[in-house]
């Protein structure tokens, strides 16, 4: 590499310590890692208390009035807990710094948990399913009253649990999460107590099982949603709604970028996107001014602030000759990258 080739290192906290290394560039200035450490924990663990509490009592009166609907609907119960419990146990692992060999702290226990939580929705929506439909052919005697009353209280404790994490630090997608299961509960809970009450009027048993394909539907919707974004986190796609193509095509339209090419786009955890590229600029360019101005841009229009940039002096043919074995020739688009992950932007047409 020519002497005149310029790298930089910087890291931008809270205390403001600006420090230079040679290399590339890594910023990430005011972004926080994870669930924010002021969401509100005793808020989190009434509602859990609550949600706990109930699927008990809900198992066992699901049991005595033979009601596949109050089953189902304690099934999701289980899944609003877990991800309460989720959402407290990333509070308390966002606090733990990255050290050792986990370079990002622990900071996808919480897609671990999600991916596991996603799958057994599905599980469970399989299961309720089967059952559903053999009720539908053969129903069994359901004590509509017992139904009605317990999803009448079930709505109750769900509202209260939603009233106290929304208390909460919901600015927080662990908290946030959480509160959306607490809704997707209480819509489950509506659809049992108009089950309960067409039994308990009306005598048609079959109500109870349409219920529980109402609630499977919602499990479904939640599991699916669960295992597609944590599967995204783990394959290390690009955050949805984020199109790495378009941000490798505008940061070369920037003054004095040539090329753009090792772009990679990735979430570490829920609302914390990572940016890495490897930059060329025109020769006499300030890579660190050039560096900041990509950082800014990346800041402000895409919200992406962990990010690290190596940025290089575009290359002449000779440097390229100079640096190749006697009588070798080296390409320029292959000077710094013999393997290009993804495509290479440049100010001009090209592939994508």
């Amino acid at each position: 590499m020519s002497a005149d080739h310029a790298h930089d290192h910087d890291h931008d906290h809270d205390s403001e310590q600006d420090h230079d290394h040679d290399d590339h560039g890594h910023g990430h200035a005011g972004h926080s890692h994870g669930v924010s450490a002021d969401a509100d924990r005793r808020w989190l663990t009434l509602a859990l208390g609550l949600i706990v509490g109930f699927m008990l009592v809900e198992v066992t009166i699901g049991v005595v009035a033979h009601s596949l609907a109050l089953l189902s609907d304690a099934a999701h119960m289980l899944t609003d807990a877990a991800s309460i419990v989720l959402a407290l146990t990333a509070i308390r692992l966002a606090a733990r710094p990255a050290r050792g060999v986990y370079t990002f702290g622990f900071k996808r226990a919480e897609i671990l948990s999600a991916m596991a939580n996603g799958v057994t929705l599905l599980v469970l929506s399989l299961w309720l399913t089967v059952e559903a439909v053999q009720r539908l052919v053969s129903p069994p005697e359901v004590t509509g009253g017992l139904v009605l009353v317990t999803a009448l209280v079930g709505i109750v404790v769900n509202i209260a649990a939603g009233w106290a994490i929304s208390k909460a630090n919901r600015t927080s997608l662990n908290v946030e999460g959480a509160f959306q299961h607490i809704l997707t509960d209480l819509y489950g809970f509506i659809a049992t107590a108009i089950a309960g009450l067409v039994v308990l009027t009306t005598g048609f048993a079959r109500a109870d099982a349409i219920a529980s394909l109402v609630v499977v539907v919602l499990m479904v919707r939640a599991g699916a949603g669960l295992v597609r974004d944590s599967a995204r986190i783990f394959l290390e796609a690009a955050p949805a709604g984020t199109d790495p193509d378009q941000i490798g095509d505008k940061i070369v339209t920037l003054a004095g970028v040539d090329e753009v090419h090792d772009l990679h786009i990735w979430t570490i955890t829920s609302g914390q996107t990572a940016l890495s590229a490897h930059v060329l600029v025109e020769l006499g360019r300030d890579c660190h001014g050039l560096r900041r101005q990509i950082e800014q841009f990346l800041r402000q229009d895409h919200g992406i602030t962990h990010t690290t940039l190596q940025v290089d002096h575009t290359p002449t043919p000779g440097d390229i000759d100079d640096a190749a074995a006697p009588g070798l020739t080296v390409p320029l688009d292959h000077a710094h990258c013999d393997d290009a992950h993804g495509p290479v932007h440049r100010d001009e047409p090209h592939e994508h």
